[in-house]
Formats: C-alpha cells, sequence, structure tokens
C-alpha cells in the first residue's frame, strides 16, 4: 500500500508539471527556499509534539508529507533532464544505508552509539575521498547549512583530525578573547571590525555548545523563544496597567521583566 501511495504521490506531482502553470515554472533554485521553509515547519511540528497520538502528531503526518512532496518534485525535474529518478533516490539511499550500517548488514562490531557515529563518519570520508575527491577534512560540509550548525560540523570535523581545543574551559576563554576583541573595535569606533570580531565570538559561541554536546542552532532558537515568552509577559502587565511601553523608564521596564522571568521560571 505504501509503494501504491507513492507512486499515486509521483503521478500527481507529474500532472501539476504538465497543467498547472506555477508547477511549470519551477527550477531546482526556485524550490531551494520551498525545502527549507518545510525542513523548518517538520523540526516545529515535532517541538510541539505531545505524546499522544492526537492533532499534534497529525500536524506532524501533515508536514512530513509537505517535505516529501518537495523531494518528489525535485525528482520530477531531474527525470525531466534525464538525470535521475524518485526510484533512483530510493535506490541510492537503501544502498547507502546498508554500506554505512555494516554492524547491521556486515561483521562490523558497534556496540554503542558513539561507535556507531565513528564507523558513520570514517565510511563516509571515505565515500567523499572516492566519489568527490576530497583533500580536506572540512571538504563536504554544505555551505547553506545555518551559519551556527555549519560552524559545529566544521569544527568537530578539524577536532576529528586532530585540531581541537583541549576542554571547554579553553573554550570558555576563547569565548572571552573575543569578547575583548569586539569591544576593542568598538572603542576604536570601528564597526566593521566589530562585526567581524562579533563573527568570531559567534562561532566561538557553537564550540562551547559542541563541549556541551548541544545543536548550537537550538540553543539560538531555545533563547530565541525565551525572549519572545518574556517580552510577551511583560508586555501584557503593562498593559493591564493601562500603559504602554514608552511610558515606562529603564528601572521599571527591569522589574516587570524580572517578574516575567520569574513567573515563567514556575
Amino acid at each position: 500500500m505504501a509503494d501504491a501511495r507513492f507512486e499515486e504521490l509521483v503521478a500527481v506531482m507529474h500532472d501539476l508539471r504538465a497543467k498547472c502553470p506555477w508547477d511549470q515554472e519551477q527550477t531546482f533554485q526556485s524550490l531551494r527556499q520551498y525545502i527549507v521553509e518545510e525542513a523548518y515547519e517538520v523540526v516545529d511540528a515535532i517541538d510541539h509534539l505531545t505524546g499522544q497520538n492526537d492533532l499534534s502528531a497529525q500536524k506532524l503526518a501533515d508536514e512530513c508529507g509537505d517535505l516529501l512532496f518537495q523531494v518528489v518534485f525535485l525528482a520530477e525535474l531531474g527525470q525531466e533532464k534525464g538525470w535521475f529518478k524518485a526510484s533512483d533516490s530510493i535506490r541510492l539511499i537503501r544502498d547507502k544505508l546498508v554500506r554505512r550500517h555494516p554492524h547491521v548488514f556486515g561483521d562490523v562490531s558497534a556496540k554503542t552509539p558513539d561507535d556507531v557515529m565513528r564507523n558513520w563518519e570514517n565510511i563516509k570520508a571515505g565515500e567523499r575521498k572516492e566519489t568527490e575527491g576530497a583533500t580536506s577534512a572540512l571538504d563536504g560540509v554544505p555551505k547553506a547549512l545555518p551559519a551556527l550548525v555549519r560552524a559545529e560540523k566544521l569544527a568537530k570535523r578539524a577536532a576529528r583530525a586532530g585540531f581541537d581545543w583541549p576542554n571547554i574551559e579553553a573554550v570558555l576563554a576563547k569565548v572571552e578573547e573575543e569578547l575583548g576583541e569586539v569591544r576593542e573595535a568598538l572603542a576604536k569606533g570601528d564597526r566593521a571590525d566589530a562585526a567581524a570580531e562579533l563573527g568570531d565570538l559567534f562561532f566561538a559561541g557553537a564550540q562551547v555548545a559542541r563541549f556541551l554536546d548541544v545543536n548550537p542552532e537550538d540553543v539560538a532558537r531555545d533563547a530565541v523563544a525565551k525572549f519572545e515568552a518574556r517580552f510577551r509577559h511583560l508586555e501584557a502587565a503593562v498593559t493591564a496597567q493601562g500603559k504602554v511601553l514608552k511610558d515606562l523608564d529603564d528601572a521599571a521596564l527591569d522589574v516587570l521583566w524580572e517578574q516575567a522571568k520569574a513567573a515563567l521560571r514556575k
């Protein structure tokens, strides 16, 4: 049944390309933004799962369908150019999974998740060298990744090659160093240099996340969500007083901000 449903989706995609003006004008390049958007909507649906078979699970199923449609759309474009079909993508991922799981489909031992990841990365590195002519440990990290994620992945690759900080204390010292350089650039009135140093600070921050074994993008997203929740709480408190934010001075806003933090911690 699953195969039949997939073939139905491929057939629908074929009809859309043949008869829909909007679908007809799409290209690999124009679909980039939709692929990213749909992937983030899947992530958002995962973040809102309740752990029950309810509307949140249905939302995730729906978003997975939207993401799958983008994959089928790309395969349709590939088939039109004579490059590849959806079945080719399925075959390639099936072969890749078997190849990169020798502890399941071969005689390699992997007793822990770390063993699995170590084998995976070694096999993947060999594939990059063989098929892409990779010459650097950093080859193959997509440039389109979110910057913080790419910073983590590049540094992780460098660490496997033997280039890394010895411990998290050394990384934190680097964060403090970079913050100091931002301050120095600002003191000189050099905004361009301050921006460049800020980028170095962000990169160092991503490495703190790596040493904590957390995803830097998740950490940043959580911080944004935390700010949003606190601000909305503060905003509601100001409205309840019959005022607007501009009516309050910094001291009053600080009090309300601390109240918002305390209330949301509870």
